[in-house]
């Protein structure tokens, strides 16, 4: 018996998703496997537009009544307990949230879309320190620059997740804020995830992959010509 579709919970806030379409070959792949896979690997350069098109998939998803809510999860890096900003904790997570803002207002056509979105309930942003003792029911949980975390991080993260929830993981591990190589660890995440291959669907951004301009193309291929050759 086929699952009730949910009601689209984007409705109540005024906000239209606009349509895309990939741009590449590997975010085409992306596309491809969001219905067939539950969970996804984004694995790969900057600026080939992982999170963009993760949230994407992510709202549509909502749009289509299939869940509730976006979660949005990064670690608090370089601090990673965000002790040292002033004010509250929204406001200390206000410098996390910009990116998301921005991809937003590009998805929805609006500059308000992320803080309505925010007020409503549908998109819930989170950082690495406050997911433990909760539970992650009817979501679609982006898990973004998670090369920025342990691999202890991302395993709190993923055993959180509840029922009817998918979970993404995007990864850029040229710009990872980690300074001892110690901290880097998060391979062993990456191993396991891999070969759970029932239950994830691991896309590899390439440099050709690359969308955000001429010149970040080009020094990305100066600076890691062979980086990624080992994932």
């Amino acid at each position: 018996m086929a699952r009730k579709k949910k009601t689209n919970s984007i409705n109540k806030v005024g906000v239209q998703l606009k349509q895309i379409e990939p741009l590449t070959a590997s975010q085409e792949e992306f596309f491809d496997s969001w219905d067939v896979n539950s969970n996804h690997l984004l694995l790969g350069y900057p600026g080939t537009g992982k999170t963009f098109q993760a949230l994407h998939k992510a709202f549509q998803d909502l749009v289509e009544g299939n869940r509730q809510q976006v979660i949005i999860v990064r670690s608090a890096v370089p601090s990673r307990d965000v002790g040292f900003l002033p004010g509250t904790l929204e406001e200390k997570n206000e410098v996390y949230e910009l990116p998301y803002q921005q991809i937003c207002t590009d998805l929805f056509g609006r500059g308000d879309a992320y803080g309505l979105l925010k007020k409503h309930g549908i998109v819930r942003f989170l950082t690495t320190s406050y997911v433990r003792g909760i539970t992650l029911d009817d979501s679609v949980v982006v898990v973004d620059e998670f090369q920025n975390m342990t691999a202890h991080e991302a395993d709190s993260i993923i055993t959180r997740l509840g029922k009817n929830s998918k979970i993404l993981f995007c990864g850029d591990f040229l710009q990872s804020d980690f300074v001892r190589a110690k901290d880097r660890n998060i391979e062993k995440f990456i191993s396991v995830v891999q070969d759970m291959e029932d239950y994830f669907h691991t896309t590899k951004f390439r440099v050709e992959d690359i969308v955000r301009s001429g010149i970040v193309k080009e020094y990305i291929i100066k600076k890691s010509e062979s980086f990624y050759e080992g994932y």
